[in-house]
């Protein structure tokens, strides 16, 4: 499979993975060909990128280090429930949530199984997903990713189970803001900014005292915004005073921001929102657990298209754990960009002189 921008894709080309509507229903299958009507559809939701069938990578499969119905469950129950709260403004508890922390732990349950298997694996882009709201995508996406980072890190179960609950309800604050400062297509106002900052308050309060929820995850909704040479907030508190459980999801909330599109701005690639998270070490986050995040996320992504400073055009076809951003490539087109009768693959880890120039060449 290759991963093509949208403005790439053509008419005839076939979908190799699903894309999903907004309740986490296939909305277009796998195999499907896409037609200019789909594509200034897909365009009008907000869709960067399609998984594309090729026949020059066809045998390019990512692992899935989360089963589709694990991760179709858990973001049922975040819309459902996240929806039902931004319908009751002004919430502080979650009385009458009766099953609310139950509920989700039974699904971090699945999630840890699952990852448990793909300890070595790397973080790479989610699912292609229509969205209604960046919320629910987002909080699954962090829920994934920093569960992923503890078990790297070498966390015991309970510890994962605390940490992935904490990422997972980070932003339950942001049900109790408006929804015209959620999605305004401008920056905001003072007074906006402001009111948008109370998310990690409204959140703890709704966590602190949930039966199930564990009061280290309500201090990650409280702290996930606070950095460690405190210029963070709510509360302006500086390193050792934030919980490491809430240094790990602000990273991560950070980077999937930067990745997902946004009504304000277009997503970006990985490696470039890496290299903004990266400028914030020893300032903003924890140089050690950046080092290791580095480490984790698959800049390049299987069947993303790069450029060689040989002028040569190649395809991602497999990560290398020890060395993220030299993968191995497959070359398809010359230097002067033509389709070569044989393509064949380099070891970027082996071959130093060779470097990627450019990501998604035309």
């Amino acid at each position: 499979m290759r991963l093509l921008p949208i403005s790439q894709c053509q008419p005839g080309m076939r979908l190799s993975r699903h894309i999903y509507n907004e309740q986490g229903a296939v909305l277009l299958a796998e195999n499907v060909e896409l037609t200019q009507s789909l594509l200034e559809r897909l365009k009008t939701h907000g869709i960067d990128y399609l998984y594309i069938r090729d026949a020059l990578t066809d045998d390019i499969v990512p692992d899935e280090l989360v089963s589709e119905e694990t991760k179709r469950r858990l973001f049922t129950e975040i819309r459902s429930t996240f929806r039902k709260l931004m319908n009751e403004p002004g919430r502080r508890t979650l009385a009458n949530y009766q099953h609310f922390g139950k509920t989700f732990r039974q699904q971090m349950d699945h999630v840890i199984d699952d990852l448990s298997r793909h300890k070595d694996a790397m973080i790479m882009l989610g699912d292609i997903q229509i969205k209604d709201h960046y919320l629910y995508q987002h909080s699954l996406n962090v829920c994934l990713y920093t569960t992923m980072l503890g078990l790297s890190h070498g966390y015991e179960r309970d510890e994962l189970m605390t940490l992935g609950l904490g990422a997972l309800l980070h932003d339950i604050g942001k049900t109790q803001i408006s929804e015209e400062i959620l999605s305004k297509p401008s920056r905001l106002s003072e007074p906006e900014w402001s009111e948008m900052e109370k998310h990690t308050v409204y959140g703890f309060q709704m966590l602190k005292n949930e039966a199930n929820i564990p009061l280290l995850s309500a201090h990650c909704a409280f702290q996930h915004h606070e950095r460690i040479n405190g210029s963070g907030y709510p509360r302006g508190i500086k390193d050792e005073e934030i919980h490491p459980y809430a240094k790990w999801i602000a990273m991560v909330d950070s980077y999937d921001a930067m990745t997902t599109q946004r009504v304000y701005r277009k997503a970006m690639l990985p490696h470039e929102a890496l290299e903004v998270i990266m400028g914030g070490a020893g300032t903003l986050y924890d140089t050690d657990m950046l080092n290791l995040f580095r480490d984790k996320v698959a800049i390049y992504p299987l069947g993303v298209t790069v450029a060689l400073n040989t002028g040569e055009i190649a395809v991602v076809v497999d990560l290398n754990a020890s060395a993220p951003q030299r993968p191995v490539v497959r070359v398809i087109k010359n230097e002067g960009r033509e389709m070569i009768a044989s393509p064949y693959e380099i070891d970027l880890s082996k071959k130093l002189t060779i470097m990627i120039t450019e990501v998604h060449p035309q």
